[in-house]
């Protein structure tokens, strides 16, 4: 060995022990090897951080944006209330799940699937009383299982394919991923949702340690086009089943009605006074086709007059900007930027503040503040009255929606406690189809070869953001920065380990004494070394370390690289028999009540599945 290859060795082994012990984060762990080489004179100075501009990390980037997106806009929500069974079966339930949660994450990130229908697991959990473990396991192994299916799925699938152009070949296309990630994902399911499920042990939920807000009571107004129209209200009432929500008194024409007939016909304009948690309000309007009632107009005085006090506070908020920066052109557009971004954001009413013993109406929320109290929390008691007319009580937790500089100040002038953020959606009318069929255009185009993915992804972030889809402030909080550094730092790593000879060490060593010069003994020894690493390291890391391997590997055998690289984006996403191989096993860890050892047991048999299925599949599309 050369002292170069002994050295990138050792940081190869520093590296991967280092991901292991998971003491340090792993982004942090990936750019200190980066640096190392740097120094070492292993990757040149110009080259160090060339990573970041790599079509992977921009295209892994932008799906996490337009994964937003589609959270944002409420797609996912309409997808799943028309796709899963209401009442079923744990067999069939679980089935349904796991295969909405596969066909996402072929196109979306799949933690950002998994995150989406974390709640629908828990609460179909709770409607089959079974333990939320039951259901966030096979939830998440079948969300990796998804992500396999395409070019955009999982990082790893972007690496290799990356990888692949930097050889001199064509990078892979949109589908190549298809006939081996379907197969095992077909597979892969079926025995989740039959088997799988039934060996993942019994635990108790662990406490999450947050606030408990509990439901909330908003007004939500049924306007022309809702699906509620001239229905009765107990059909009403079996719809808001579905979405836990139900219905503790209407208005109409003013008049309050606290415990409506059940046979009463509802009609335009009435309002309905719903208890609903608060991560459900988006469902219950996109399900019933429903108007927040704060969102509805004011009256034309009202309104004038708001609009007046609205713009004389926005022009005090531009000038109180303008005196802290240098350019006032500058800073007109990022407070008119600001302005536009509407937020919702839970506040806790402390004792002693000028909001105890007042209501919105009195204090004219919307005309002076510009925001909106949508729904009102209120532990073990109902509100009789309208909520612009309830009056607010110490300990209430008040769910506002408005500009982010107008809820700060709101929560400074008031002395509110702002909770935690939360993923709660209000989505606008008619964004939901525009979101998807931006995606859809994004994915076509890449799959016809007519743009790079790179290209497709970010013209369809910049849709997002133009159409206002995605806030222009959220784009940026939507990417998963560790994961985006972990690559752009990886990237030059793994091409020193091959310029140096490296990766031919460690193939030849493979090849020589396991696989003895045979191809297919060769594939699977690369295929199950990718596994176990990814079950111990991030899986794009992995990727990044082992597609130059595979690379020596074919080239010393003198077979079809393509089989051995698709191999390590097999290998690389399959990581079932730890909590820390991939961030979804890492998510329902909490939440699961799961201990370390708890995911081999059905994560070993799903593994096993995995390598019968792909290995046989590969030799027929890639054949060596």
């Amino acid at each position: 060995m050369t002292g170069d290859q002994i050295f990138i060795s050792v940081v190869l082994a520093a590296t991967t022990s280092l991901f292991l012990w998971g003491r340090w984060r792993h982004d942090l762990v990936a750019l200190s090897a980066l640096i190392i080489c740097v120094f070492a004179g292993l990757v040149p100075d110009a080259a160090a951080f060339s990573g970041f501009g790599h079509p992977a990390v921009i295209t892994v980037a932008c799906v996490l944006v337009l994964g937003y997106g589609l959270l944002h806009s409420g797609a996912v929500d309409i997808l799943m209330q028309r796709i899963l069974p209401k009442t079923s079966k744990p067999t069939l339930s679980i089935l349904a799940l796991i295969s909405i949660a596969a066909l996402l994450s072929a196109f979306m990130n799949n933690v950002g699937a998994l995150a989406l229908l974390m709640p629908v697991a828990i609460q179909m959990a709770a409607r089959l009383k079974m333990p939320p473990g039951k259901i966030l396991m096979p939830l998440a192994f079948g969300s990796i299982l998804g992500g396999m299916m395409t070019l955009i799925g999982t990082p790893p699938n972007l690496i290799v394919s990356e990888y692949r152009m930097s050889t001199g070949a064509q990078s892979f296309g949109m589908f190549d991923f298809a006939p081996v990630g379907v197969s095992v994902a077909l597979f892969g399911i079926a025995f989740i949702g039959l088997i799988g499920w039934r060996l993942v042990p019994v635990r108790n939920q662990s406490e999450s340690g947050s606030f408990d807000s509990g439901t909330y009571l908003s007004e939500v107004r049924i306007v022309e086009d809702s699906k509620v129209v001239n229905k009765r209200l107990r059909e009403v009432e079996q719809m808001l089943d579905e979405v836990d929500a139900q219905i503790v008194s209407m208005i109409r024409r003013d008049v309050r009605i606290p415990a409506p007939n059940s046979r009463r016909l509802l009609k335009v304009d009435d309002i309905l006074v719903i208890e609903v948690e608060p991560e459900s309000i988006s469902s219950v309007l996109t399900t019933l086709g429903l108007k927040l009632e704060e969102d509805i107009p004011v009256d034309n005085e009202e309104k004038n007059n708001g609009d007046e006090i609205k713009n004389k506070s926005e022009t005090v908020q531009k000038k109180q900007i303008k005196n802290k920066a240098d350019s006032a052109i500058v800073e007109d557009s990022e407070s008119a930027s600001r302005l536009d971004e509407v937020s919702i954001q839970e506040f806790v009413v402390v004792p002693d503040t000028a909001l105890v013993g007042r209501s919105a109406k009195n204090m004219e929320l919307r005309t002076r503040y510009g925001i909106n109290l949508l729904a009102l929390s209120r532990q073990g008691q109902r509100s009789i009255r309208r909520l612009r007319s309830v009056r607010i009580k110490a300990g209430d937790v008040l769910l506002m929606q408005g500009p982010l500089e107008a809820l700060s100040g709101f929560a400074s002038e008031f002395g509110c406690l702002p909770l935690a953020p939360r993923d709660i959606r209000v989505p606008k009318k008619g964004q939901a189809l525009t979101a998807i069929m931006i995606m859809v255009a994004a994915v076509g185009l890449t799959a016809a070869g007519i743009l790079p993915v790179a290209i497709s992804f970010a013209t369809a972030v910049v849709a997002y953001i133009v159409l206002k889809i995605v806030p222009l402030r959220s784009m940026y909080t939507a990417i998963d920065w560790p994961v985006v550094v972990l690559l752009g730092a990886m990237l030059p790593v793994a091409d020193a380990i091959a310029s140096t000879g490296t990766a031919d060490l460690i193939a030849r060593t493979l090849l020589d004494n396991i696989a003895q010069g045979d191809a297919i003994i060769g594939l699977l020894v690369l295929m199950l070394v990718t596994m176990f690493l990814s079950d111990m390291v991030n899986n794009a890391a992995t990727a990044a370390v082992m597609c130059p391997i595979a690379m020596s590997s074919a080239s010393h055998l003198g077979v079809n690289a393509d089989a051995f690289l698709m191999a390590v984006a097999v290998g690389a996403s399959c990581a079932f028999l730890t909590p820390i191989g991939h961030q979804n096993n890492t998510l329902i860890l909490g939440p699961g009540g799961f201990h370390f050892g708890d995911y081999w047991r059905m994560g070993l048999l799903l593994e096993v599945i995995v390598v019968a299925v792909s290995i046989p599949v590969l030799l027929w599309v890639w054949p060596l």
